[in-house]
């Protein structure tokens, strides 16, 4: 895989192109300040200082009592220490919060290329919507997944020439509380040509899919060959799609092939060598209850928990390896 490849999915990348087939979205730059704010793991779990006033939990009961126990006695080692104080960004806040308003007052946040699903326990809704800024700071505070976008976006590229994008950008995508995960879809795409489809969320059984299997086949089809095979660039990649009630078919998100993307119900060994005759394409749902795949609904992405050949895990730890033994050979001949 090349940097460019994984560069092409930044959703800043791609949402103009795909725009008109797409979730309204709107991104903004974020100042590096925000960013070394979420990378920074030294202090206390602080969120930044509002300058409109808004609380990311809105519901928290304050304990006076409970806040004493943290309070530093007279005459304490610790009594020398300065307490850090909060950051704020109010620039970006007023900006996000017009987004946020124009957008119908509830939005899905993402970074270039992911979102912080793992984090979702901590808001009040226990769901990515987000109505502030302050909202949308919690859940990439606390999200471990968004390391991945931080430090760690190149690390399956054979070209590698940083650890991380130049800058980052937060995207704001309109909130729809009515969107159903039984009409998800991950679509894999090898030599320009879509060769596996899988149900998105295989947590659960949808009776719905086996009865609409050969339709949806047909629709998301359709939607490749006129939408997507021409525009996006990668040989090889992965996209997710929408499908609404009247059966429009609307972008999600783009990934790049292997690496870290979770392949759902195939594994990236069969994919590398599944054959494609034509249109045929691979269409793959959870077909009883017995053949979910636990693990999503965990606080654990299941992206880390896919270790199968060729996926970024698999990758990881061989170049580990690989890096193991080449320090080892030095050694010896240093000795």
């Amino acid at each position: 895989m090349r940097e460019e490849e994984v560069n092409r999915c930044q959703i800043q990348e791609w949402y103009p192109k795909f725009k008109s087939v797409s979730i309204k979205t709107l991104i903004h730059q974020l100042p590096e300040s925000f960013i070394q704010y979420l990378l920074d793991d030294s202090g206390p779990f602080l969120l930044p200082v509002s300058v409109l006033n808004e609380d990311a939990l809105p519901n928290r009961i304050h304990n006076p009592d409970d806040e004493e126990d943290f309070q530093v006695s007279e005459g304490s080692g610790d009594e020398t220490e300065e307490p850090s104080l909060p950051p704020s960004f109010p620039e970006l806040e007023l900006k996000v919060k017009e987004s946020i308003d124009s957008l119908g007052g509830a939005v899905f946040p993402k970074l270039n290329w992911s979102a912080p699903k793992d984090s979702a326990w901590i808001s009040t809704a226990g769901t990515l919507r987000c109505t502030t800024f302050s909202e949308i700071a919690l859940l990439f505070r606390a999200s471990d997944s968004l390391v991945h976008d931080l430090c760690h976006a190149y690390d399956s590229c054979h070209d590698k020439s940083s650890s991380r994008p130049q800058n980052f950008f937060l995207a704001l995508r309109k909130w729809y509380p009515s969107l159903k995960p039984d009409m998800e879809f991950r679509c894999i795409v090898r030599d320009q040509k879509l060769v596996g489809i899988s149900q998105r969320e295989v947590t659960t059984f949808y009776p719905v899919l086996l009865e609409k299997k050969s339709d949806l086949l047909l629709l998301i089809q359709g939607f490749f060959n006129n939408y997507v095979r021409t525009r996006f660039e990668s040989e090889k990649y992965t996209f997710d799609v929408y499908i609404t009630n009247d059966e429009r078919v609307k972008v999600v998100d783009f990934n790049p092939w292997g690496a870290f993307t979770l392949s759902l119900l195939f594994t990236w060994d069969e994919l590398e060598h599944i054959h494609s005759e034509g249109d045929d394409v691979e269409f793959r749902i959870v077909e009883d209850r017995c053949a979910v795949r636990p693990g999503l609904k965990t606080a654990v992405p299941y992206d880390y928990l896919d270790t199968s050949p060729g996926s970024g895990w698999d990758q990881f730890l061989r170049n580990a390896d690989e890096e193991l033994r080449r320090q080892t050979r030095s050694t010896e001949a240093g000795a």
